[in-house]
């Protein structure tokens, strides 16, 4: 563990908790320079959680403030094990939908936010690496379309990976924003695809304020992003000029084969 002097004098205020992880941001008198920290939730957090935010840490030497919140050392504060990260600025994408309460972005402010995200994944495929857990919670954006990357609590600088065919209560990510073959499901190799398949899906949700699939179950969401094609933007949401393009990052990969779904 590396301390951060001063740490004690920084006022905390939440902008993001789950009940693994929350997020803060942190200002301290007379300092200019906010920065963010995450924090295991639980009191006996899981052996999986600390490994995430270790795997983040290790990142440090690979992420640029440029377009991801750069890990600066993991410390404890008030008994809890924290990562803080320089703060680019921006606020997370997920507080932003959920502000707006289900209705989609203004059409404006959705581009403008678009191209940044692509602009900064862009980044970090560039970088030799692959996010794998893209969704609005690890995603911070500003009112002029600058937006930046958190949560690399999975990510990996394997070109390709293959996930093996686990319970999907059990896979690292988030199901309802996952590529078909990060559930283990298909015969085709974790890559840089399977970010942007995760970006269509934000995106998705951006425009039309709904996600493309829904589901009661882990085994359900599985077969939502194996097998079933999501009803085009556009006909949830007027005036999407992008509809088919979101569309196509989306879509199924129909000519790869489809093995041990289980049924899906």
């Amino acid at each position: 563990m590396s301390p951060i002097p001063g740490l004690s004098g920084y006022v905390l205020v939440p902008l993001r908790e789950s009940a693994d992880f929350t997020l803060y941001r942190g200002r301290q008198h007379d300092n200019p320079l906010p920065v963010l920290a995450i924090a295991l939730s639980a009191e006996q957090p899981s052996p999986q959680s600390l490994t995430r935010l270790e795997h983040e840490y290790s990142f440090a030497a690979d992420l640029d403030s440029a377009w991801a919140a750069k890990p600066l050392a993991i410390t404890c504060h008030e008994g809890r094990s924290i990562l803080v990260l320089k703060d680019p600025g921006g606020e997370p994408l997920d507080r932003i939908l959920e502000r707006d309460q289900g209705q989609p972005l203004d059409l404006t402010r959705f581009l403008c936010t678009a191209i940044g995200l692509a602009k900064t994944l862009g980044q970090d495929h560039q970088h030799g690496l692959i996010h794998k857990d893209i969704k609005p919670v690890n995603l911070l954006v500003d009112d002029t379309g600058n937006a930046w990357l958190t949560g690399f609590g999975i990510a990996s600088q394997l070109r390709h990976e293959r996930q093996s065919p686990e319970a999907p209560e059990f896979i690292a990510g988030t199901l309802a924003y996952m590529a078909p073959e990060q559930t283990g499901r298909m015969n085709r190799s974790i890559d840089a695809r399977s970010d942007l398949y995760a970006l269509g899906v934000t995106l998705y949700e951006m425009i039309t304020g709904s996600l493309p699939f829904t589901a009661s179950d882990p085994m359900e969401w599985v077969h939502c992003h194996i097998a079933r094609q999501a009803v085009p933007p556009h006909e949830r949401s007027q005036n999407v000029p992008v509809s088919a393009v979101i569309a196509r990052k989306i879509g199924k990969p129909t000519h790869l084969e489809a093995s041990g779904a289980g049924g899906c």
